[in-house]
């Protein structure tokens, strides 16, 4: 049943980078920070010559190695659901139960997890109808699932949007990360919003005067409505890259139990670490979700002593290792066979 239903977005890769060099992961980490900085922006941050940007960069964007991207806050779109799944199958379909969930176009990620025999994902469902068909309709259909557990993100800690694999000098950093800045009030959406969005999804890159062609308005009005969806953190843009190629050998979730009181503390100092990829606070016996980037499994168990072990209130913590990811930010990972 999870696989027959609607695809989401497929980016063709046509050539496998196995390795990047230092000024490339440099420009990859400002891209990661700031997906549609420019060229002159990348090239001030990093003291380098744009012309010397603009040469490496571009065949990075073209092969597909960084791939520009942008998905919905669903914090600002209230018929969204965002919701967090772990489920437990067979490990001899968890491959092709994991690539039904990724075609899906409604989930945002999709890990196969270190025991081998469980998915986490998360999905952002259009509407309790969505969210009632998948956990009473699609799951119980699907052959070879044994069970799950769901969780709906009551928040996601928007510092965790911005993020860099600890590259950037701090300085650096924080000049790029426009979620470090409050947002203004969100605007009533408009048809050309959603078709804008749509465009940036595809490629987060793209020019205002191309993206005006493309959904037939002027490029004045596209740099208007793009500016407020920003600036009103409607979208969350994002810069896709193979975590390997950044020197990040070892990714886990994080499920942590935290006392109420200190929820929010804990997940907004934890969602500003370099290492934290995405963390939101949600239902159930655990209520903290962390992605957590580390270089090998060294780095990540001194994030767990040092970071983790040092917050007050965790009153328990489970770590799950991620063992291949299948979907990332909305976009499919290309196969390496």
């Amino acid at each position: 049943m999870l696989c027959a239903i609607d695809h989401g977005i497929l980016v063709e890769v046509r050539h496998m980078r196995h390795e990047l060099d230092e000024t490339e992961r440099r420009i990859a980490a400002v891209l990661l920070a700031s997906p549609r900085a420019s060229w002159r922006t990348v090239a001030r941050v990093l003291g380098i010559s744009e012309r010397t940007v603009v040469r490496r960069a571009t065949p990075l964007l073209h092969d597909g190695t960084l791939r520009p991207t942008a998905v919905r806050n669903p914090a600002r779109f209230p018929q969204l659901i965002p919701m967090a799944l772990r489920i437990r199958c067979r490990p001899s379909r968890i491959k092709a139960i994991a690539a039904g969930l990724a075609r899906r176009a409604d989930t945002v990620w999709v890990d196969i997890l270190g025991g081998g025999d469980e998915i986490s994902s998360v999905l952002f469902l259009d509407g309790p109808q969505a969210r009632t068909s998948l956990l009473l309709r699609d799951l119980p259909a699907t052959a070879a699932v044994q069970s799950w557990d769901a969780y709906d993100l009551m928040r996601v800690f928007p510092a965790g949007f911005a993020w860099s694999a600890g590259l950037l000098p701090t300085d650096q950093f924080d000049a790029l990360a426009p979620f470090a800045r409050e947002p203004v009030d969100a605007p009533e959406v408009q048809p050309l919003d959603d078709a804008l969005i749509d465009r940036l999804t595809e490629n987060a890159r793209a020019g205002v005067s191309d993206l005006a062609t493309r959904l037939g308005s002027s490029a004045s009005t596209v740099r208007r409505r793009l500016d407020l969806l920003l600036s009103a953190h409607m979208v969350r843009l994002a810069c896709e890259v193979d975590l390997r190629l950044l020197g990040i050998g070892s990714e886990a979730l994080l499920w942590i139990a935290t006392g109420p009181g200190s929820l929010e503390a804990t997940g907004h100092e934890l969602s500003r670490h370099p290492q934290v990829r995405f963390a939101a606070a949600t239902t159930g016996a655990a209520n903290l979700l962390v992605a957590v980037a580390a270089n090998d499994l060294g780095g990540l168990y001194t994030f767990l002593t040092k970071t983790v072990g040092s917050l007050n209130d965790i009153r328990s913590l489970e770590v799950t290792p991620i063992l291949s990811s299948v979907k990332r930010t909305g976009l499919l990972r290309p196969s390496e066979t």
